[in-house]
C-alpha cells in the first residue's frame, strides 16, 4: 500500500556534522528550521489566563479553538488542553507538505468540541405533568415545508435537525405537546419554545442539559490541515451533512472521535486525505461520507452503531456512503453494527479498494458496492451481515454484494455466517461518472470472484438477483450468440435508445467464480441463481451450479474447521491451512484471529 503517513523532515536535521563547529552550526541551523516552520501556540478555556486577545502562548492561552484557527499560518501547531468547547471551527488557512498546520488534543487530555450548548432557565409550563419550556430561537432546515430532510411523511421526525440531551443521553423527539411523555422533547416553532419532559420527572434546573444549536462543528478548507485527538459530537446537522468537514487536499485526521451526530459524522471532500485510527460512531445517519475524495486513506478506524434515528436505509444510512470518488482504501479498520449497509459504495465510483477490514453484523450488506466500477475486495473477514427485515433491500443483505458494477475482484475474503454469502444485485441502472457527470449504463459484467472461502451463510452461498426481463443472466440459447460466444459485456454491444445493453448472454457477461471453497450446513443453501419472483433456480450441489450456469470453475467444497467461530477466532490446523492456503485472507485483520494455530 502507498504510504501517505510520513512527515517529510527538514535535511538540516538530518545532515551528518562533526566536531564542535558543526555541532554549532547543527543547532543555528536547527533552530532557524524551527522558526521557519511555524509556531506553537495554546488554548486552554480552565486556565484563569487564557483570553482571546492574548498571544496563546503557554502561560496566556486562547480561550477558544475558532481564535486560534483564525490565526495559524503553515507550519503552525495549535496544543489543545482539556476541556468541553462550544463554538464553530473553521479553518481557511492551509499548510504545506513540509509545513503542515495542526491541532493536537494534549497527550492524555479529553477535548471535546460539540454543537451543543448547555440549557438553562427553565420555566415548569404543565401544572400536571413535570413538563418545563424554554426560548428557542433556532430554525433548521428552513427550506423545506416541514423543517425535514428529506421532506416526505417517513422522516417527519427522524429528518428534523434538533437533538436535546439529559446528563449526557439524547432523549426522544415528538412533534406536538400533545405527543410529550416521559423522556422526550418538543419544539414549538412558532411559538419559539422548547418544551421537555425529563424520564424521571427532574427539575431540568438541576439536570445538565444540552440542545444542538450548530449544524457543523468545524470546517477545514486549507491544505495540510491535520486534527489529532480531537472528540467531535452533538451536531444539529441535516441529513447527508457532515459535522466535520474536510475540503482541503492533504488533510489529516488521527485518532479523533465523531460520534452523536444528529445526521452524518464526518464528511470528506477533497483529494488525497487521510483519515487513521478514528472512530464513528452512534450517528443519527451515517458514520461518514465521501464524495469526489479520490485517492482518500481510511485506514485502521471504527465505523460503529450508525444510523441510530432510522433514516431509510435505500436513500442513505448506515456505516458510510462513498460518492464519485476514485481510488479511496478503506484498509484495516472495523466496521459494526450499523443499522444499513456497513460499507457502501453508491455512484460513479472508480477502482477502490477494501481491504484487511472486519465487517460484522451490520444489518444490511457487509459491503454494497453500487453503480461503480473495479472494486478490489481482498483478504477481508466478513461475518452476521444482512439479517434485517429491510423493505426493497433484495441482493443486499449479503457480506459482499456487487449491484450493476463491472470489472470488480473479489478475492481471499473469508465470508461467514452472513445471510447471503456473496451475490449480484441487477437492475436497469446508469450512473454518473466522474470525467463528465453523465449519466451512462452500467451492468455487472468481468466480475471475479477468486479464491474466497464463503461458508455457513443461511439462505445461499452465492445468489445472483437479476431482475432482468432480458434473460441476460441464463446461458446463451441457439439464436442468442451460442454457448461459445467470445463477445464480451465490455466489448462494444448493441444499446438502445436509453444506451442500455441488448441481446447479452451470460456468457458474453464473464462472470467468474475461480478457485472458491464453499460450504453449507444441512438447512442452508449453496447456490441460487434469478429472482425469487421471476424465474429462479435453486442448486443443491456444486456440480450442478457448474454445469448449468458453466460461471464457476475449480470451486470445491469443503467445510472449515475453525479454532472458535463464535470467538473470532478463525484460526486453522495445519492440514486445513494447507487446504485453504490459497483462499484464505492474508495479513491481519483487526478483531479477529487469523493463521495456522499450535496443534
Amino acid at each position: 500500500m502507498r504510504d501517505r503517513l510520513a512527515t517529510p523532515v527538514p535535511f538540516c536535521l538530518t545532515a551528518p556534522m562533526h566536531g564542535f563547529r558543526s555541532r554549532c552550526m547543527a543547532f543555528v541551523l536547527t533552530t532557524t528550521c524551527c522558526s521557519l516552520f511555524g509556531s506553537t501556540y495554546f488554548v486552554a478555556q480552565h486556565n484563569p489566563q487564557a483570553n482571546d486577545s492574548g498571544p496563546g502562548s503557554a502561560e496566556r492561552p486562547w480561550n477558544s479553538i475558532s481564535t486560534a484557527a483564525k490565526k495559524v499560518v503553515a507550519g503552525d501547531t495549535v496544543t489543545i488542553r482539556e476541556g468541553i468547547y462550544r463554538e464553530f471551527v473553521l479553518v481557511k488557512s492551509g499548510g504545506t507538505a513540509q509545513a503542515p498546520i495542526r491541532f493536537e488534543a494534549t497527550p492524555g487530555a479529553t477535548v471535546i468540541l460539540t454543537g451543543a450548548d448547555e440549557i438553562s432557565r427553565w420555566r415548569r409550563c404543565d401544572e400536571q405533568r413535570p413538563i418545563y419550556e424554554v426560548a428557542w430561537p433556532h430554525r433548521f432546515n428552513t427550506w423545506s415545508r416541514q423543517m425535514t430532510h428529506p421532506d416526505d411523511e417517513y422522516h417527519r421526525v427522524i429528518g428534523r435537525c434538533e437533538q436535546v440531551a439529559i446528563q449526557g443521553y439524547l432523549i426522544h423527539q415528538v412533534l406536538e405537546r400533545d405527543q410529550l411523555s416521559s423522556g422526550s422533547f418538543v419544539v414549538d416553532v412558532a411559538k419559539q419554545k422548547l418544551m421537555l419532559w425529563d424520564a424521571g420527572g427532574r427539575d431540568p434546573n438541576k439536570l445538565l442539559v444540552e440542545a444542538s444549536v450548530r449544524q457543523e462543528i468545524m470546517r477545514v478548507e486549507g491544505e495540510y490541515v491535520q486534527l489529532q485527538g480531537l472528540h467531535f459530537r452533538c451536531a444539529a446537522n441535516a441529513a447527508q451533512h457532515g459535522a466535520v468537514v474536510l475540503t482541503g487536499r492533504h488533510d489529516q485526521m488521527t485518532d479523533c472521535v465523531v460520534e452523536a451526530m444528529n445526521s452524518c459524522g464526518a464528511t470528506f471532500q477533497a483529494e488525497d486525505l487521510i483519515i487513521r485510527r478514528c472512530t464513528f460512531r452512534d450517528n443519527g445517519q451515517i458514520g461518514f461520507g465521501a464524495s469526489g475524495a479520490h485517492n482518500l486513506l481510511f485506514t485502521g478506524c471504527r465505523v460503529e452503531n450508525n444510523n441510530t434515528k432510522g433514516f431509510d436505509r435505500g436513500w442513505e444510512a448506515g456505516g458510510n456512503k462513498i460518492v464519485l470518488t476514485r481510488g479511496a482504501v478503506l484498509d484495516q479498520s472495523q466496521f459494526l453494527r450499523n443499522r444499513g449497509n456497513g460499507v457502501w459504495f453508491d455512484i460513479g465510483n472508480e477502482h477502490c479498494t477494501v481491504s484487511r477490514c472486519l465487517i460484522a453484523d451490520n444489518e444490511d450488506s457487509g459491503i454494497f458496492y453500487e453503480i461503480s466500477l473495479g472494486l478490489q475486495a481482498h483478504d477481508n473477514v466478513i461475518l452476521g451481515n444482512g439479517f434485517a427485515a429491510t423493505p426493497g433491500a433484495w441482493g443486499a443483505q449479503a457480506g459482499i454484494s456487487l449491484s450493476s458494477s463491472p470489472d470488480c475482484v473479489i478475492e481471499r475474503n473469508l465470508i461467514y455466517g452472513n445471510r447471503e454469502g456473496f451475490n449480484f444485485r441487477e437492475q436497469t441502472r446508469t450512473t454518473p461518472t466522474i470525467h463528465d457527470r453523465q449519466e451512462h449504463a452500467v451492468w455487472n459484467h468481468d466480475d471475479t470472484i477468486c479464491h474466497n472461502l464463503i461458508a455457513c451463510n443461511r439462505d445461499a452461498q452465492i445468489w445472483g438477483w437479476f431482475d432482468m426481463h432480458d434473460s441476460r443472466h441464463w446461458p446463451a440459447e441457439q439464436g442468442r450468440g451460442g454457448v461459445g460466444s467470445t463477445q464480451t459485456a465490455g466489448a462494444s454491444v448493441a444499446t438502445d435508445s436509453k444506451g442500455q445493453p441488448i441481446g447479452l448472454t451470460l456468457q458474453q457477461l464473464r462472470l467468474r467464480f475461480q478457485d472458491n471453497f464453499y460450504f453449507a450446513e444441512p438447512d442452508q443453501r449453496l447456490f441460487e441463481w434469478g429472482v425469487t419472483w421471476g424465474r429462479h433456480q435453486s442448486y443443491p450441489t456444486l456440480r450442478d451450479f457448474q454445469t448449468a450456469l458453466g460461471v464457476d470453475e475449480d470451486g470445491q467444497i469443503l467445510e472449515p474447521r475453525f479454532a472458535n467461530a463464535l470467538g473470532l477466532d478463525f484460526r486453522l490446523d495445519s492440514e486445513q491451512m494447507s487446504q485453504f492456503k490459497n483462499s484464505y485472507p492474508i495479513g491481519e485483520v483487526p478483531g479477529v484471529l487469523l493463521g495456522q494455530f499450535r496443534e
